[in-house]
């Protein structure tokens, strides 16, 4: 989408009307921006590191978070 040099308050921009949810491994985004305002929910995965095998235990509960998670929410899963 042409997005990948947004910082990260011109993307949550760029995606409201396009997105419902926001996954990220970002741990600093809650303290940098008001995700309560935003339409759509983020989800923010803790793993010991950001390796696939490392990030891979926490698909269960992602699945879960992701029809549980509403506009403005963040929830963190580790």
């Amino acid at each position: 989408m042409g997005w990948a040099d947004l910082d990260d308050g011109p993307l949550l921009d760029a995606m409201t009307g396009h997105f419902d949810m926001l996954v990220t491994v970002d741990k600093s985004l809650p303290k940098q921006q008001n995700l309560r305002t935003r339409p759509f929910g983020v989800i923010i995965l803790r793993a010991q590191t950001n390796r696939l095998t490392d990030l891979l235990p926490l698909i269960p509960a992602l699945h879960v978070a992701l029809e549980e998670v509403r506009p403005g929410e963040m929830r963190e899963l580790s």
